[in-house]
């Protein structure tokens, strides 16, 4: 069983910056693929930020510029560091890792709100 525990969340102004840690227990953190994704109140749970075992990202459009998501698999963390943010990007942010080693494995954290606020 693989536990996640996010933490960095908070509030913060229209326009500054926040980052985001989700560190991972077990072993299977460098073989796996890890993701952030957010949920705001009656919407369901979107994808923000995605990095593979090799370290190729991708993102959402509406953060692409804004956001990095990167790793460190000695500490077993990934991070999101978000800039300029708006208050579209107000949510529970959501760290997940997933990956397939003999069947396919798929774990989330707790969760971590992040409030922007004008």
């Amino acid at each position: 069983q693989v536990q996640l525990v996010e933490s960095g969340g908070g509030l913060v102004q229209a326009g500054g910056s926040l980052r985001l840690s989700c560190t991972a227990s077990g072993s299977i953190f460098r073989l796996s693929t890890m993701g952030w994704y957010r949920q705001a109140p009656g919407i369901q749970r979107k994808l923000v930020a995605i990095i593979t075992s090799a370290g190729t990202t991708n993102y959402r459009d509406s953060v692409k510029g804004r956001f990095t998501i990167s790793r460190d698999n000695a500490k077993n963390t990934v991070y999101l560091q978000m800039n300029n943010l708006k208050l579209e990007d107000t949510a529970v942010y959501y760290c997940n890792l997933k990956g397939w080693l003999g069947a396919q494995y798929d774990y989330w954290g707790q969760g971590t709100q992040v409030t922007v606020s004008s």
